[in-house]
C-alpha cells in the first residue's frame, strides 16, 4: 500500500518522533511505500519548555522523511494538504497528542480527503489532555470530525474518543514496544558508563519533567525512613518541562540529594539504553495518565516496573506480575520500593515481562490501521 505518515520524526526529537519512524519501518518490512511528512515548525519557541525541538543524531537514512508542515501557518496547511492529495496515499497515519495541533493536522486531513481516495486514521495517544486550556474542546472537535477512524492505546482513550465522537470506526491496541532504542547491557557495565556508584541500587525516573508524571512523589518517597538509610538511590534522567526551581528546593527541603542522581537533560535516543540497563526498576508515579511510552521501553529492556493506579497504566503493567501498582502518594510509592528489594522481586518480574511483552507487537498495530482503513470504505 501507498502510506503517508503525518507527524513528528527527524530532525525534531522525542517519543512522538521515534513512534512514527518505528510504525514507518513496520509499514516498510510489509513492502509499503511509505513517506513521512513531518513539521519545520512543531512549536513556536515561546510555547515549547525545553532546550531544542531538534535531535543531534544524523538523518535516518532508511526512511523518507520531507520537511514540510507548519503548525502555526494556515497557507502551509493548505499547501501541505493539496500535496498529499495530489499523491492520493491509501492511508494517511495522523497521531495525535495535544489540541493544539488540531487545527493544523485537522485542516490538512480535511483537504486531503477530499480526494475521495485517502483513509485517515489517526492513532491516539490523548484526546483529552493532561495539561487542559481554554479551546481544547472546540478544537480537538475540528479534529475529530476529520478523521475516518481512530486506535486508541489506552481503555481510557478510547472511551474518552465518545466525547468528540461515538458513529466512526475506532479500535483499541496498546502502545507496541519501544524496540529502536538498541540493545540491553549488563547492569554493572551500564552504571560504569553512567559515572555511578557500583555498589548502590538504582531506581529509574526517566522522560520529559512535567508535574503530573508525580516525580514529587518518588521525591517524597526517597525521604521516608523506609527509603533514607538504604543503599537505594533515584536516578532523574529526562528535561523539565516543568519548574525546575521547584523540584530542586524540594530536594533540599528533604535533605535528599544524596539520594538523588540528577541527569537533568533530554537523553538522546543511543544513550536510552544505558539508563534502563543501570536501573534495578523504573517508576512512573503519575498523578494522572493514558498510557506511557516509558513502560515500553521497560518491556524491551526486560525492567519491572511500578506505576500509580491512574489512566491506562494498570492495563500496561500487571499488579504483582511485572511490576506493582500502588496509590500515588509517597508512602504507597516507598513501601512498594522496599517490598521489591526485601522480597527479592526482580528475578520474578524479568521472567514475567519477556511473556507478557509478546502483546505489544508493532506487527499487529500496522495490521490494525490497514484493517480500520477497509472498515472506513
Amino acid at each position: 500500500m501507498k502510506i503517508t505518515i503525518l507527524g513528528s520524526a527527524h530532525p525534531l526529537r522525542g517519543g512522538l518522533a521515534a513512534y512514527n519512524e518505528r510504525l514507518a519501518r513496520e509499514f516498510m518490512y510489509e513492502k509499503d511505500e511509505v513517506t513521512i511528512e513531518t513539521f519545520s515548525l512543531q512549536y513556536p519557541e515561546f510555547l515549547f519548555p525545553g532546550t531544542t525541538q531538534y535531535s543531534s543524531l544524523p538523518k535516518p537514512a532508511d526512511l523518507t522523511i520531507h520537511v514540510t508542515v507548519n503548525s502555526i501557518n494556515p497557507f502551509n496547511w493548505i499547501k501541505t494538504g493539496l500535496k498529499i492529495k495530489r499523491q492520493r496515499p491509501d492511508i494517511l497515519v495522523v497521531k495525535f497528542w495535544l489540541p493544539f495541533m488540531a487545527p493544523c493536522l485537522g485542516t490538512i486531513c480535511r483537504i486531503v480527503r477530499r480526494n475521495q481516495h485517502t483513509r485517515i486514521i489517526s492513532i491516539l495517544d490523548n484526546i483529552i489532555p493532561h495539561e487542559r486550556r481554554i479551546g481544547d474542546t472546540f478544537f480537538t472537535k475540528y479534529f475529530v470530525n476529520s478523521v475516518d477512524a481512530f486506535i486508541a492505546m489506552s481503555d481510557s482513550v478510547y472511551n474518552d474518543l465518545s466525547v468528540f465522537d461515538q458513529t466512526k470506526p475506532r479500535l483499541l491496541n496498546p502502545h507496541p514496544l519501544f524496540d529502536n532504542y538498541g540493545e540491553a547491557v549488563d547492569k554493572i557495565s551500564a552504571i560504569q558508563k553512567l559515572n555511578l556508584d557500583t555498589s548502590k541500587k538504582y531506581l529509574l525516573f526517566f522522560g520529559l519533567i512535567r508535574d503530573y508524571k508525580g516525580l514529587d512523589i518518588v521525591l517524597k518517597a526517597m525521604a521516608t525512613e523506609l527509603l533514607r538509610n538504604s543503599d537505594i538511590q533515584l536516578i532523574v534522567a529526562g528535561e523539565y518541562y516543568s519548574n525546575r526551581e521547584e523540584y530542586e528546593q524540594l530536594i533540599r527541603e528533604l535533605a535528599i540529594k544524596d539520594k538523588v542522581e540528577l541527569h537533568t537533560r533530554f537523553i538522546p535516543d543511543d544513550e536510552v539504553y544505558l539508563y534502563f540497563c543501570a536501573a534495578d526498576m523504573v517508576v512512573q508515579p503519575y498523578k494522572h495518565a493514558t498510557q506511557s511510552g516509558v513502560t515500553q521501553i521497560c518491556y524491551h529492556f526486560n525492567k519491572p516496573m511500578l506505576v500509580t493506579n491512574v489512566g491506562g497504566l494498570p492495563e500496561i503493567v500487571p499488579d504483582n506480575k511485572v511490576g506493582f501498582v500502588v496509590a500515588p502518594d509517597e508512602q504507597s510509592v516507598a513501601s512498594a520500593i522496599l517490598r521489591f528489594y526485601n522480597e527479592e522481586k526482580e528475578q520474578e518480574f524479568v521472567q514475567n515481562i519477556q511473556e507478557e511483552k509478546k502483546k505489544y507487537s508493532w506487527k499487529v498495530m500496522a495490521e490494525k490501521v490497514k484493517q480500520l482503513a477497509a472498515n472506513a470504505l
